[in-house]
């Protein structure tokens, strides 16, 4: 009986199931601004349309030259230009321009619940402005917090860019900032210190393993915005 029960289930788990077999093919758009920069002429292109199967782009050039397919819904964006996602290299979506929050009381004063719903926000206006990757050059005191942001758009629960989560930034013990705190004090830094090749090797494989896609090392010492 026992055996009859566990080949009923075997065989229960090798059955593929409806769902899948039956998933919905991606939707396709045909997309046909005024024009597109494609990043190789100088001047937008007139008159080319964008062919985009669910989340990836099939085809783009001259509307003639494009094999619209029978279900694709077309998109018609009257007087705009479309254009490759941007990428930005040096971002810092924890951090706020210094004109309204120096860069001392962004590390020590504001909860790190704060920068990250401000990060989300920078995320969102990241992405419409156009720019669909970022490589975020360390959170400056806000730990590991780029790499949730990073999850949380990869998930979809919040709107973003592609994101390269640097974690923190390699410096030299005593070479960065807050600084100007009495030395009794310790004071929470904007970067990780890391001194010779054995302490560097594993500050990058902490990061590594905390879930960084890029090692950023800073050479020199950072003069912080003051108040």
């Amino acid at each position: 009986m026992r055996f009859l029960l566990a080949l009923f289930v075997a065989l229960l788990g090798a059955v593929p199931p409806m769902a899948a077999a039956q998933a919905p093919a991606p939707a396709v758009f045909l997309l046909r601004p005024a024009r597109v920069f494609d990043g190789v002429s100088a001047k937008p292109q007139e008159g080319w349309v964008v062919l985009v199967r669910g989340d990836r782009i099939v085809s783009v050039g001259p509307a003639a030259q494009v094999t619209t397919p029978a279900d694709a819904e077309v998109v018609d964006l009257p007087g705009t230009t479309l254009l490759p996602g941007l990428i930005e290299g040096h971002s810092h979506l924890l951090l706020h321009p210094y004109n309204e929050t120096s860069w001392n009381d962004q590390v020590l004063r504001e909860p790190l619940a704060l920068r990250v719903a401000r990060a989300t926000h920078h995320a969102r206006d990241t992405l419409l402005a156009g720019f669909t990757t970022v490589r975020d050059l360390g959170t400056e005191g806000a730990a590991d917090a780029d790499v949730g942001l990073k999850q949380a758009i990869q998930q979809g629960i919040i709107p973003g860019p592609r994101v390269l989560a640097t974690t923190r930034a390699l410096v030299a013990t005593g070479s960065y900032a807050p600084k100007g705190f009495a030395p009794e004090w310790h004071i929470p830094q904007g970067a990780e210190e890391a001194d010779g090749v054995d302490a560097l090797i594993r500050a990058v494989r902490g990061q590594m393993g905390k879930g960084a896609d890029w090692i950023r090392a800073r050479r020199s010492p950072r003069t912080p915005s003051r108040r």
